[in-house]
Parts: structure tokens; C-alpha cells; sequence
């Protein structure tokens, strides 16, 4: 008897390890999807609050208040797209895209001039310069294969903006919809305060995504004046291209920093390094950096505190614990992943002291 019943709890044991390796493994293959899910999702909470402002405030029908959204976020887009294709012609111009001999040609002139300019002042970078042969290693060929796959990409890239487009609208139109889904899986018993947590966490989150379009708006401002007072051709598409990549935590504005100052100095490639160069891109890195300054001391501890209701500091760790866990992708999910947990807990949760500090003021 005893051999039959540890025979069938090895059974029972395989098949829950079999069925979990079965969802694991497809849900890897679904990983498309389930990033599109997420895309939509995050364009559901934008969009919330201006589907609730056209039903309430307008009195709109909830389909042509979703219809109207829609049409705002795909004007939007189009937009955005028709911003960008002056940059990337007016970059490949300068950089002479189509003649690899002119662009290798353009550089390599910029590097004497960088050179000479540091002989002035007693600094020999030349020779540090030809010991790591950097000009050897670089590639320009690189740079059109570059945009011949990301012109191959463009389909992908259809495919995936009008899925994300169809469940977006499902999502708003439904807003019950996503929640449904979620609530099939929650035990007996737990409805309400799981329909609690949820229409909390929707109200927290939709303020946070509101609060970064307006650290974004706010960075782009503040980058557009710099880039237009000294100069710098299609101000307004780096500025915002600039004030996008900010949305990864720390990470972000290093690479958003490296390509204002490649950019910049392309745009007056061929110029003077000393006269032209170097003096507008020096004060356009300064403008970055108050730009930075005023964004973390000023903008993020507002919009956290009272998007989130967490304090700067615990923000700062929980964004620095993920992205050691997790990297980059870490980073960027922290916050949203760790208020709805703090709106869980908090619920299910809330006779304990340490919960009841950690989510004090939700």
C-alpha cells in the first residue's frame, strides 16, 4: 500500500513538472505575443485617462471615446515618424552614407583636426590613438548595412504596430477586459480584494506613465531651447529622440548624452574642430547636464512621489536591485512590477507592521 501511494506521488510529481515545462516552453515561443500584450497594456493606462475625460467630461460614447484616443495615439506616431525621416536624411547626407570613401575621408579629417587641436596644448592623444589602431578597426560599411536591415525590419515592425494597435483598442474599449483575464486564475474567496488591488494598481500606474510623457516633456523643452541656440541642425527630432531613450533609468541618460554629443558634432562635420566643433558642442554638453540636474533633482521625485507614493530613495534601490537582477529590461519594469506588488500586499497583507510601513499613503 505504502509503495503504491509514494509510486503515485512520483507520478503526480512528474506531471506537475511535465505541465510546467510544457507552459514554460510555450510561453517562450509565445514571447512575441506576450510582449505585444504588454506594449498594449502600457497604451491601455495612457490612454485611460483621456477615454475617462471624453465620457465624463464630454459626454462621449465609450466606443468613439476609444476611437478618438486611438486616433490621437496613431496621429501621434505618424508624427513622430514624419520627425524623424529629416534626421536620418539629413544624417546620411552628412555622413555621406552612400559614399563610404567621402565618409571615411570626413573622419579621418575630423581626427586631425582633434589631433592638432590637443598638440596645442601639449596633449599627444596621436600616438595613443594609433597604438589601439581605432581608425583601423572601424568598419564604414557598417553603417549602410545598418539601414538596409533596418529597412528589411520594417515588416516585422508592421506586424507588430498593428497588433498592438487592435489589442490596445480592445483594452481601452474593454477596460474589464485584461482584468478578466487575470481574475480566471485567482482563487475562490479573493475576488474582491483582487479586484480592489487591480482597479488600484490601473489608477497608480496609468498616473505614473502620465507623469513620464511629462518628464519626457519636459527634458525635450529644455533640450530643444539648447540645441536651437547654438545651432544644431533638427534640434526638435534629437531633442526628442534624446528625451525618449531617458526612460531607462540611469542607464538612459548616459546613452542619451553620448548621442546628443555624436550628433551635434555631426552636424558640423567638416567644419573647423576648434572654431565650430568644439565650442558648440562643449556648451550643448553643458545644457545636457543642467537638463539632467533639473530632471533628477527636480522632475523624478515629483512625479514618483506622487504617481507611486514612494519615496525618491526607495525608488532609487528598487531600480538599482533590478537592474542587477534583470538588466536593463529590470530597469525599466522596476517600478511598475513593485507598486503593483506594494498595492498586493498591502490588500492581502496589511496586518503586518512591515507592510503597513512599506505602503503607507496608498
Amino acid at each position: 500500500m505504502n509503495s503504491k501511494i509514494i509510486a503515485n506521488g512520483i507520478l503526480r510529481a512528474l506531471g506537475i513538472l511535465l505541465a510546467i515545462t510544457l507552459i514554460l516552453f510555450f510561453l517562450y515561443k509565445i514571447q512575441v505575443v506576450i510582449v505585444y500584450i504588454a506594449i498594449a497594456a502600457v497604451i491601455s493606462l495612457i490612454g485611460r485617462p483621456i477615454v475617462l475625460f471624453l465620457r465624463r467630461k464630454l459626454k462621449f460614447n465609450n466606443t468613439i471615446a476609444v476611437v478618438v484616443t486611438m486616433v490621437f495615439f496613431i496621429g501621434l506616431l505618424i508624427g513622430l515618424i514624419g520627425m524623424f525621416i529629416p534626421l536620418i536624411a539629413d544624417q546620411g547626407q552628412k555622413l555621406s552614407l552612400l559614399n563610404l570613401q567621402q565618409l571615411e575621408s570626413n573622419v579621418e579629417n575630423l581626427y586631425q583636426q582633434i589631433v592638432t587641436y590637443f598638440e596645442f596644448n601639449n596633449i599627444d592623444v596621436e600616438q595613443s590613438i594609433k597604438d589601439s589602431n581605432l581608425l583601423s578597426k572601424l568598419d564604414f560599411s557598417l553603417i549602410p548595412n545598418f539601414f538596409n536591415g533596418l529597412i528589411s525590419g520594417l515588416g516585422s515592425f508592421s506586424i507588430g504596430l498593428f497588433s498592438v494597435l487592435f489589442i490596445s483598442f480592445f483594452f481601452l474599449k474593454d477596460s474589464r477586459l485584461f482584468e478578466d483575464g487575470i481574475m480566471t486564475f485567482v482563487p475562490k474567496g479573493n475576488e474582491m480584494r483582487s479586484k480592489r488591488s487591480f482597479t488600484k494598481i490601473k489608477d497608480l500606474l496609468s498616473r505614473y506613465f502620465v507623469g513620464l510623457i511629462l518628464q519626457i516633456f519636459i527634458l525635450f523643452v529644455i533640450y530643444t531651447i539648447v540645441l536651437l541656440i547654438f545651432g544644431i541642425d533638427n534640434a526638435v527630432v534629437i531633442a526628442f529622440l534624446c528625451a525618449l531613450i531617458n526612460l531607462v533609468p540611469y542607464v538612459g541618460p548616459i546613452v542619451s548624452g553620448f548621442l546628443m554629443l555624436l550628433l551635434s558634432m555631426s552636424s558640423n562635420l567638416g567644419e573647423s574642430f576648434s572654431l565650430v566643433i568644439l565650442p558648440k558642442t562643449t556648451y550643448v554638453m553643458i545644457g545636457f547636464i543642467a537638463a539632467q540636474l533639473i530632471d533628477n533633482f527636480f522632475s523624478q521625485p515629483f512625479i514618483f512621489s506622487k504617481s507611486v507614493k514612494s519615496h525618491p530613495l526607495e525608488i532609487f534601490l528598487i531600480i538599482i536591485i533590478a537592474g542587477i537582477l534583470f538588466g536593463v529590461v529590470g530597469m525599466i519594469v522596476a517600478i511598475p512590477a513593485y507598486t503593483a506588488i506594494k498595492v498586493i500586499l498591502k490588500e492581502f497583507l496589511s496586518e503586518y507592521k512591515v507592510v503597513n510601513k512599506l505602503t503607507k499613503g496608498l
